[in-house]
Parts: C-alpha cells; structure tokens; sequence
C-alpha cells in the first residue's frame, strides 16, 4: 500500500524528515570541526594565522559545498533517471508520455515537483558555498584573514586567475551557477539529463585538484578519487533525493525504491573500491593506519560499510514489504528507519571527508635532491628500457578504464544471463568477442603501450592504432546495444530507464549525425591530422585529463567507423556495401598517406617533450617518430582489410537473404512477379509487332 501523507498513524514517520535532515547536516558539521582539529594537530606552526574564522569556516564551507553539490546532483538523477514526471491517470493506467508538458506545476507528479525544488534551492546553496571556500581557500594559503581592502582583493584575483586551485574553484563557482539556473525553467528529461551532466562536471576541477593529485602516483590517484566522488555524489545526493520525495511518492514508493537500490550498490561498489585504492597511493600499508590520517580513513571506512550493511538491508526487507503491499503504517516506520540511519552516518562520512582534505597523509612527500628530467614532464620515472617482454610485464593501472572495463563486463554478462533465463539465445560468440575488447582495452589504457607511449612516440602511435582500430572491432561485434535493447524492461510510468535512453540516443539527431557514414569517414581519417599536427597533441602529452580525452576521442572515433562498417547495432542510418567499400579504401589510402609522410618526415612533433625525457636508451627522437609513421602505416592497413572482408561477408550474406526472400515470395504466390513481368514482356512484343505491321502497310 501507498505510503499516506496525512494521517495520525503516519505522523511520527512523516514530521521529523526535514528534522532529520537538519541533524544529518549538524552532525557533519560537528565532525568536520573535530575531526579537522584532530588533523590539523599534525601540521606545523604556521608563520601567519588566518584567523578562526578562515580555520574553521573553511572546513564547515566545504562540508556544505559537499552536501549541496551532492544534493544537486541527486536530485537531478532522480528527476531525469528515477522519478516519473507524471502521476498515474486514476483508472486508466500510467501515463507513457516521456516529456512533462508545458502546464502548472500542480500537472507534475508531486514527488517530482518537491525534488526540482530540492535542486533548486541545493544548486544554490552550492554556487554560494563554493564561492565561499574559494575566499576562504586564498585566505587559508596565503595566511590572511578574510577582508575588504584593496590588499587581499589584489590578492585574491591573482589567486583566481594564476593559481590552478584558483582557477578550479572558480570553474565550480560558475557550474555551479549556470546549474542553478537551469533548474529553475528545464523540466524535460533530455534538458534535465543534461544539466545533470553538466552538475556532474561540476566534479572535475574538484578532482584535478583534491587531495590525491599530489600524490607519488598523482595520475591514477586523481583517476580513483574522480570514481569516488562520482559514487558519493550519486549514493549521498541521491538519499537526499529520497528524503525530500518521501511520502508524496504514494504508489510509486516501491518502483522507485528499487531504482534507488540499484544505484546505490553501484555507487557502494565504486565508493568502497576506489577508497582503499586511493588510501593505498596516499600512505603506506598498514603502518600509515596509525597516523591521524590513516584514523580519519578508517573512521570513513566503518561508515561505508555500516551504509553497506543498511542499504542490503534496505533491499531485503523494506523492498519485498512495499511490493507486496504491506501495510503503510510499517513500511512507513521502516522506510524512515532506513533512511535517517543512512543519513546520520552519511553526514558524519560527509564530515570526515572534508577532514581528511585539510589533513597531511603520514611522512608527506618524498623530497630527493633533484626530480629527473622525465618526472618533471611526465610526473613519473623514466621506464627502463623497452625489450619485448616489457611491453607485457610493465602496468600502470589506469583505474578510470578498468572501473569502465569491469562495469561493461558486468552488466554485459547480467543480460546474457536474462536472456538464458528467459529461454532466449545470445551467441556465445559475441559475449567472447566482447570480452576480448574489454581486455584489450584495459590492455592498452594500462600495460605497456600506455606506459611507454608517454615516452615514445612509435609506441604511443601503436597504442593510438590499437584503440581506434583493433579495440573496436571487438567492441562492435560484441553488439551491445541489441543486448541490451532484447533485455532492458520498457518502463510504464512516463519516466525514462536505460532502454528508453537507449532508443533516445539511437533515435536522436546528434547520432544521425554522428553516425552518418560520410562523417565517420571524415573523422576517422581527418582527425588524426588535426591531432598530431595542433598542439591537441601536446596539450594530451602534458596533462593528465587531456590524455583521458585523447582515449576517449580514439575509442569513440574507432567505435562509430567500425560500427559503421560491420556493425549489426541499429544506426539511424546505414551505408550501402559499395560505398562502406569506397569508404574503406579512402581511409586505407589516407592513413598510408599519413604513415608515409611521417617516416620520410625531418621536423620532429612535440620535440621539447620527446627530446627532453632525458632518454638513454632506444632510437633518437627522430627515427623513433619516422618507425612511428611505419607503425600508423603497418596496423592501419591490416584492420582495415580485415574490416573490409567483413563488409564483402556481409554483403554476400545481405545477398542471399534477399534471393531467399524471393523465393519464398514467390511460393506464396505462384510467381506473380514472374508472371506478370513476361506478361508485360508480352505484351511490348504485341505491341512492337502491330507497330511494324503498320508500318508495312502502304
């Protein structure tokens, strides 16, 4: 039964939510305070005190610069993924329309409404708690208290317009801004969904500059922390979420519930992994536990397994109880149990977590006499030098893609494994294929390529050739989306899941354009030009997130030319076998023509980074870029032949299921076409023959 609103039995339940919320947020503050002096305890004597207001406003403005973003976050998830935007018409069913019309408010499904406010008025909070931490933040470092005069404002604009961290919270400020004005007016699920992405880059100057990017292993510690904050912001944000929708949820309390859940251990899973990896490069095992950073992290370590333990409970008990329509009275009492629990130790975690940003991790950094001149560049040792073996033997976990990796290899064998339950088949064929993508893909994001791709340019063009051309193809014939398309439930209350994203984005203009084969072909063969002969190449070389962006534009570039080609996924639109051919040999010709000029090529590319690694070993920098160029020519080629085999196999096949088709329909009609196509030949012979008669007449 629907939990009530209003009724007296109910009262106890219902009241003290916006209480607890209260509590939940006194209470992270109360540990932000205890735990920042427990930490701060470490520090040394600072020459120039802030003041008390800088010491401990900074940490309370970023423990509600972390509740807020996260409540915004959660809030626009749920509006756009989670929540239906309609009520159920009484009598007639769910509503199935998939934008909320332009009508009063009073039309909107009343938990929807109550979480747009939610988004609303948390957005808000976040833009003006991150302009707080931004001034606090320049006081902090600079060891100044918070003023008007023309001194600290001086100093404050060089802060923001010199410093990195300036620069990031600055970035957040204005998100954080646009984001709240955008939740006043969109209420459609693509605008919403794109203003929840837009909140969830939010999180990246955050990233860049949190506590782990300066660690020993900065890159894949910034990749672990990114994963965690991306959880806590969906787990936390989306709690909130549900707290505040409450009892106006009525009958879609259990379905919603369920939604929730499965986020949430997604966002457990990805919390919990990505804070030991993290608290692993931070400090040294185990003995780094007794410092009070390693107490901080292990206090944070209880409370997520404590919101573990809760939200299993919560899928095991409340859920069958709201589904079976248990009494609202219970299911009530128990759904508020679970949430204020939940929230009580997410604002503590929440509190611990702003801590442990102004706490040194034990031993601080390593301080040598001299970085070598590859850790200044590439903030690592110079790899020894490569032999054969190496190329397998030597990792640098890339954390981002291995999470991606292991995420697609999940949920790719849930829907084999719906499909067998359900009585269906999927080709065992395409789940190995898949598979063999994923490894590949982790491969070459983290063994050996990858590592010596940063020094050498002949193997970070190998690595570039395996992931736009070698990768995909297994990618691609794994068809993921048809999986997911025969085993995703369509949903019947006007909201938007996974199989109805998935249609919008298959259906949508952005990939008729994207798809198209004349733009794949372009981007397949323009953009390496425009890559390797810009400073996108450099900008990729120097810094951590345009590496990760020059992954992500190498896989999707990859993926769409294959899919393209031998793709059995549905596109809006798919080009004919002659032109895929054409296509083909285009691009065969044009990366031929680019592997050519590169190794008969006497300018060397980014040659302050490549001649400055401070390498002793391997070929020099010039003739390493001319085998790079033999490489681009070599891999190219191969994939492509392979691919256009697959296209002639298709094309063979496409055939003979037209010529089946054929004949099939002329069974069912004794040959109708036959007949009547000699029928017409017939009748052009009568009418020829009479021409000619007359024409022989005198």
């Amino acid at each position: 039964m629907a939990l009530k609103a209003s009724t007296s039995q109910e009262s106890p339940a219902v009241l003290p939510r916006p209480v607890w919320l209260v509590v939940a947020c006194a209470i992270a503050l109360a540990v932000v305070l205890v735990a920042t002096a427990y930490g701060r305890g470490t520090l040394p004597a600072e020459a120039r005190d802030p003041g008390a207001l800088v010491r401990w406003g900074y940490g309370l403005a970023q423990t509600a610069h972390n509740v807020a973003m996260a409540a915004t976050i959660g809030a626009l998830v749920f509006a756009a993924f989670i929540v239906p935007p309609l009520p159920k018409a009484p009598g007639r069913g769910s509503r199935t329309r998939s934008n909320v019309p332009a009508s009063p408010a009073a039309a909107e499904h009343p938990a929807f409404t109550r979480i747009m406010m939610l988004a609303a008025a948390a957005s808000t909070l976040w833009a003006f708690a991150a302009l707080a931490v931004l001034v606090l933040g320049f006081a902090d470092i600079a060891g100044v208290p918070v003023s008007g005069g023309p001194e600290f404002s001086a100093g404050l604009v060089a802060y923001i317009t010199e410093l990195p961290t300036g620069n990031a919270w600055l970035s957040v400020v204005i998100i954080a801004a646009v984001v709240s004005t955008l939740t006043f007016s969109v209420r459609s699920p693509g605008s919403l969904a794109a203003t929840a992405l837009l909140a969830m880059a939010g999180l990246l100057p955050l990233i860049l500059i949190g506590h782990a990017s300066s660690g020993t292993d900065h890159e894949q510690a910034t990749n672990s922390l990114g994963l965690h904050l991306v959880g806590v912001c969906l787990w936390f944000g989306g709690l909130i979420a549900l707290t505040v929708a409450g009892t106006a949820l009525g009958k879609d309390t259990a379905p919603v519930l369920r939604r929730f859940s499965s986020l949430a251990l997604f966002a457990f899973i990805l919390v919990s992994a990505s804070g030991i990896i993290n608290a692993s490069i931070r400090m040294p095992l185990p003995e780094g536990l007794a410092s009070p950073y390693g107490v901080l992290v292990l206090a944070k370590t209880a409370a997520v397994i404590v919101l573990g333990i809760i939200g299993y409970l919560h899928r095991a008990r409340l859920i069958p109880a709201l589904e079976q329509k248990a009494p609202s009275g219970s299911a009530g009492r128990l759904l508020w149990r679970f949430i204020v629990a939940e929230l009580l130790i997410m604002g503590a975690a929440s509190g611990l977590a702003a801590a442990l940003g102004r706490t040194p991790p034990p031993g601080g950094e390593e301080i040598r006499a001299a970085l070598t001149p590859a850790e200044i560049l590439t903030g690592y040792l110079l790899p020894p030098e490569l032999t054969p073996e190496r190329w397998f033997t030597v990792w640098r976990p890339d954390w981002l893609w291995i999470a991606l990796a292991i995420t697609g290899a999940v949920l790719y064998l849930m829907g084999a494994r719906r499909l067998r339950r359900r009585g269906d088949s999927w080709p065992w064929i395409r789940t190995v294929l898949w598979f063999v993508g994923l490894a590949a893909l982790v491969f070459f994001t983290s063994g050996g390529p990858s590592v010596y791709g940063r020094v050498l340019f002949s193997a970070h063009m190998l690595d570039h050739m395996a992931l736009t051309m070698i990768v995909p193809i297994f990618l691609v014939l794994g068809a993921p989306v048809t999986l997911a398309l025969r085993t995703l439930a369509p949903r019947r209350d006007g909201s938007r899941g996974p199989r109805e994203w998935v249609m919008v984005l298959v259906h949508s203009r952005a990939a008729a354009v994207l798809t198209h084969p004349l733009f794949v072909a372009a981007n397949f063969a323009g953009s390496i030009v425009l890559f390797y002969y810009s400073d996108a190449f450099g900008f990729a070389l120097r810094e951590h997130a345009g590496h990760e962006l020059m992954t992500v534009h190498f896989l999707i570039t990859g993926y769409l030319f294959v899919l393209s080609m031998i793709g059995t996924d549905p596109v809006p639109r798919r080009a004919p076998y002659p032109l895929r051919l054409l296509l083909l040999l285009a691009t065969m010709a044009f990366h031929a023509f680019f592997g050519v000029t590169l190794m008969g090529s006497t300018t060397l590319l980014q040659p302050d980074w490549f001649t400055g690694l401070g390498r002793d070993w391997g070929l020099p920098a010039l003739q390493d870029q001319q085998m790079a160029g033999a490489i681009t020519w070599g891999i190219g080629e191969i994939p492509t032949l392979l691919i256009a085999m697959g296209v002639a196999i298709m094309w063979s096949r496409s055939d003979t299921r037209e010529m089946r088709r054929t004949d099939r329909a002329a069974l069912r009609n004794n040959d109708a076409d036959l007949g009547e196509y000699n029928a017409m030949l017939a009748r052009l012979d009568d009418r020829s023959r009479r021409i000619d008669r007359q024409q022989d007449l005198p």
